[in-house]
């Protein structure tokens, strides 16, 4: 299939202009409104929580409708007469300048005449399914409501007849991308689902059986049982939660896996935290932190006199956590010797102190955690098959953050809160440049990476001001590229963030170097309103140095106005 390729975008921002006097935005000749995705976030949610899902989807759907056949307007004007494939996707091309989503062109197969068409497009960055699922978390239903609306507005009024798009993949339901496919609604088998949606409808009469439906759900609607201390509502972490909610009232060996970092402890925690043993101690091992020689001692306990310096006898850690749980965290990393005892202890239920030949009943729930690969090190002979088997009864992977981002943002939310009440500091919240860094890192170090990275942001942030993204990657955020701004004239150009490329965007503006170093000159004393040794320490230079140099500037001035004479 031939590829598509996107014409230059500069007659469609030729279209956008801003007027700070008046107080208008203009999109060619239509007005428009810049406003926060957090403002649309908001309506979004009361439209849902008030009117229900249907009628939402109903309402975005229709407002989306509208903007896609206004811009299939200008469409016509641009590029009408052009090229029909360049004046179809003016489209995708003013979606992506209104900041609504990255549309990547997958298959555009046009014929006007014979009024065929068949899209497909894959969207990134979907500003609809984020905030969708900032609001309510990863969902099983595509959410992409307006925009979708926006496809079918705009290329039905482009092709003169009712085409109809559907989200066949979408970001909300823990996909990496949506991806919509759009064709006539009479190619569709089940258009009638989905038409309801772009048709005119009353809301009143809806209004007034929701409002019995609601007092109904009020008596009947429960607090689901939640896990203490933990956040998150992407698919693998929600599979992770309800593995460790099932064997929370058991008493089954459990076993975490996951990264360093995933939060495998708190898990423990939690999975404690609900079962019949909360009232009882949760005692945590950290066998790697734990020599070998003092492993066996640590863990079943010591009879006095059994090697040199154990002048008195001592419980161990089983014996501490007796009827209640016991959490090991690196597991794998338990020596041979110690691997036979605690296998002993899951097969009895009982303990034998060093040095001692009684043995003692204990009542402990035994939680295991590793981030290794534990058949791995049984094919190696570094841990026990057997008890490789018996810790493998209930194993619970948790996914690293990498896989969960749509779960960053409550995260951070907590974390920042946490954060400012431990450094008794008031913190705004993060900018959404911030935010976008914080999802498109990688997160080798997952939630504890998270911690140490927002921890370092609320302290470095100022007093009720916003973290930004400098504060959070401290000399590693990454040069944004080349973006969009306002000239003096009020039209959207390319411009390359300030100091990056800079003598790029000098070379292309046609400056001389002797206008640039005049024009900056002339700035750093207008700054400075006229004071020369405060412009000259704007420049880097001494007050003689800048005086010297202004006085040339004045002199070729000179020679310039008697040349002209």
């Amino acid at each position: 299939m031939k590829e598509i390729r996107y014409p230059e975008n500069a007659d469609l921002r030729q279209l956008l202009r801003f007027s700070d006097k008046d107080g208008l935005i203009w999109l060619g000749e239509h007005r428009m409104v810049l406003l926060h995705s957090a403002a649309l976030s908001e309506l979004r949610k009361e439209l849902i929580e008030s009117v229900g899902a249907e009628q939402a989807r109903r309402i975005l759907t229709r407002m989306g409708f509208a903007s896609g056949m206004r811009d299939a307007e200008l469409a016509r004007k641009i590029r009408g007469s052009g090229n029909l494939v360049d004046a179809f996707v003016v489209g995708p091309q003013l979606h992506m300048l209104e900041g609504c989503v990255e549309v990547e062109p997958v298959r555009l197969d046009i014929d006007a005449e014979a009024g065929k068409f068949h899209g497909e497009f894959i969207w990134r960055q979907s500003w609809e399914a984020e905030v969708h699922v900032q609001q309510f978390g990863e969902v099983d239903h595509p959410v992409c409501w307006m925009m979708i609306g926006y496809a079918s507005g705009y290329t039905s009024a482009f092709m003169g007849r009712f085409i109809l798009y559907r989200e066949t993949e979408c970001a909300a339901t823990g996909d990496g991308h949506c991806h919509i496919v759009g064709k006539p609604v009479e190619d569709w088998p089940d258009a009638h689902e989905l038409t309801p949606y772009f048709e005119p409808d009353s809301i009143v009469g809806r209004l007034l059986e929701l409002r019995e439906e609601v007092e109904a759900m009020r008596q009947r609607i429960a607090c689901p049982r939640s896990i203490p201390n933990l956040i998150g509502t992407a698919a693998g972490f929600r599979n992770a939660y309800e593995l460790v909610t099932k064997a929370a009232d058991t008493n089954v060996t459990v076993l975490l896996l996951g990264e360093t970092g995933v939060g495998k402890e708190r898990f423990a925690r939690a999975l404690h935290e609900l079962s019949p043993r909360k009232a009882a101690p949760f005692v945590a091992v950290n066998c790697a932190a734990l020599p070998d020689e003092l492993i066996e001692s640590e863990l079943f306990g010591v009879e006095r006199g059994a090697f040199t310096g154990a002048h008195a006898s001592r419980a161990g850690k089983f014996e501490r956590a007796d009827g209640g749980t016991l959490f090991l965290d690196e597991v794998g990393e338990l020596p041979l010797p110690a691997q036979a005892k605690l296998l002993r202890v899951l097969q009895e239920g009982e303990i034998e102190r060093l040095g001692d030949e009684r043995t003692r009943k204990i009542n402990v729930r035994l939680v295991a955690a590793t981030n290794v690969d534990l058949q791995e090190a049984v094919a190696a002979g570094r841990f026990r098959r057997d008890l490789y088997y018996r810790l493998n009864v209930y194993p619970v992977t948790i996914p690293p953050l990498r896989e969960r981002v749509s779960d960053i943002p409550p995260l951070v939310e907590a974390m920042n809160a946490r954060f400012c009440s431990l450094h008794a500091k008031r913190i705004a919240g993060i900018t959404d440049k911030a935010m976008l860094a914080l999802k498109s890192h990688h997160w080798p170090g997952n939630v504890r990476e998270l911690e140490n990275v927002i921890e370092r942001g609320v302290i470095l942030a100022p007093a009720n001001g916003w973290v930004e993204a400098e504060h959070l990657f401290v000399g590693t955020v990454p040069v944004p590229d080349a973006h969009a701004c306002i000239d003096r004239s009020g039209k959207l150009g390319s411009q390359a963030p300030a100091g990056h490329d800079l003598p790029d965007a000098v070379l292309d503006a046609g400056l001389s170097l002797e206008a640039l170093e005049q024009d900056i000159l002339q700035r750093a004393v207008q700054r400075a309103k006229g004071n020369l040794a405060a412009a000259a320490r704007m420049l880097g230079m001494t007050r003689p140095q800048l005086n010297y140099r202004l006085k040339k500037q004045s002199a070729r001035g000179g020679e310039s106005a008697a040349a002209g004479c």
